[in-house]
């Protein structure tokens, strides 16, 4: 006759067992507790570091859009709000005279991560001027930006991009021309600038258009979905030349960062 599962003896044992179970499972516990964490943080530490710049040396396409003769609130606003849905940086070259009653729209620039620039206080020719003339211009814009935003770190685009050794002299920081400019300002005809500047985009170039003009905001906005549709990533002046491995020096032009 076979022994029944259920005799005293074996019965005993099973209880012993479960009580030791029982006792050893808030340590178990505690050492899962431990070591799990460890296992997650080993993986965090072999995951890349994102130092926020342009990734550049991975093959990416880098274009710099930047705009001149604002800031006009209507149009500036219109081209800010665009660029922000689509996660689009630029550089902004703007008028002192123009900063007036328009400080929130300059410091929302900034904010939001876009560069700003000069091009002078009433959009005058810096070529032949006296340092003086010069600093009337250039200098008492630099001191308006500083006052509103705090800072002193902008770059400086003479009108009608002209430049001689006076303007290389006294700029006291460097100064940005560009590689592709459609005269947006000559027809304001959205089709054709779009067309223009799509079709002469490299890697490294730098676009001029104006923000001053309903026609350019919706080309420039176009051509941004157009370029990022053939991959180009959207990069300030100074995101594109440090990408580059490309100093700015004060007093020295630039107009491209060509690979």
């Amino acid at each position: 006759m076979s022994k029944s599962p259920w005799s005293p003896g074996w019965f005993t044992a099973l209880m012993a067992f479960l009580l030791t179970v029982g006792t050893a499972a808030p340590w178990f516990a505690s050492v899962l507790a431990l070591t799990a964490p460890a296992v997650y943080a080993d993986a965090a530490e072999s995951l890349p570091e994102d130092d926020g710049a342009p990734a550049a040396e991975t093959g990416q396409k880098l274009i710099a859009l930047t705009f001149d003769d604002g800031p006009r609130r209507s149009t500036t606003t219109a081209l800010l709000d665009g660029l922000a849905q689509r996660g689009v940086n630029a550089t902004f070259f703007l008028i002192g005279e123009l900063l007036v009653n328009n400080e929130d729209v300059v410091q929302r620039m900034d904010a939001e991560g876009h560069q700003i620039g000069i091009h002078t206080f009433d959009h005058v020719k810096l070529t032949g001027l006296s340092k003086t003339d010069f600093d009337a211009q250039v200098d008492k814009t630099r001191q308006c930006l500083l006052r509103i935003l705090g800072h002193n770190d902008f770059l400086l685009r003479p009108p009608y991009g002209m430049t001689d050794q006076g303007v290389k002299k006294h700029a006291g920081c460097p100064i940005i021309l560009w590689s592709v400019d459609p005269e947006d300002w000559r027809d304001q005809n959205t089709a054709r600038v779009v067309q223009q500047v799509v079709s002469q985009a490299r890697d490294g170039s730098i676009i001029l258009m104006h923000d001053i003009f309903p026609e350019s905001v919706d080309a420039a906005l176009q051509i941004v979905d157009q370029l990022h549709a053939q991959g180009y990533l959207f990069v300030t002046v100074d995101q594109l030349f440090a990408a580059r491995h490309i100093p700015l020096d004060a007093g020295k032009t630039y107009s491209d960062a060509y690979p």
